[in-house]
């Protein structure tokens, strides 16, 4: 398994920051010869489990590599609700100042090394019980990172779309989940 981190990406990363372009850093089944925790317990697999595990772990290399330093206008995309990451930066930045972390890029809080509110974007997977996980991605990065998305064809265009609309959110909030904040990180010209 590769990960982007490693530095025969960089020069990547480079030219995405370059272009000034968004990364949609998406999930997929783990290879496996990379999923023997998942061994005897296939139902994990894919958008069950697997998907948000295996990249999360992604995206946290990328946030612990120095890839922000060095390219600070990089702008990634995390969808299913960050996969599970903005709930977490409490206990990865606790654990970390316990002395557990072996990267020496680990540096300060989490809030700061984590970078969601800098460099990633994330969307909602569209289901009625994702309005608790939506209110609390919002207080934990807040609604100016996150952008409203369907998880076609695990779920219905018109279905999240009628869940969005009636989300008990602000409606200021729902400007800028359901539209604005689209428009600003692709830099859409609308008329």
């Amino acid at each position: 398994m590769l990960f982007y981190d490693l530095p025969q990406y960089w020069p990547f990363w480079e030219l995405v920051e370059r272009l000034d372009v968004p990364f949609y850093l998406h999930p997929r089944t783990p290879l496996m010869s990379q999923a023997r925790i998942y061994e005897g317990h296939e139902w994990m697999l894919g958008p069950a489990w697997a998907f948000a595990q295996e990249t999360a772990v992604h995206a946290l290399r990328l946030m612990a590599s120095g890839l922000f330093d060095k390219h600070p206008r990089l702008q990634i995309i995390l969808g299913h609700m960050g996969e599970g990451l903005p709930y977490s930066i409490w206990r990865v930045d606790n654990c970390n100042a316990w002395g557990h972390g072996t990267s020496t890029q680990l540096q300060g809080d989490a809030q700061d090394w984590v970078l969601f509110p800098k460099q990633f974007f994330t969307s909602p997977r569209r289901a009625t019980s994702e309005l608790p996980s939506l209110i609390d991605a919002m207080l934990e990065i807040g609604s100016d990172r996150i952008m409203f998305s369907t998880d076609w064809p695990f779920e219905n265009i018109d279905h999240a779309a009628i869940w969005f609309d009636n989300a008990t959110i602000s409606e200021a909030d729902r400007v800028k989940i359901g539209r604005t904040n689209a428009i600003r990180l692709f830099k859409l010209e609308m008329k």
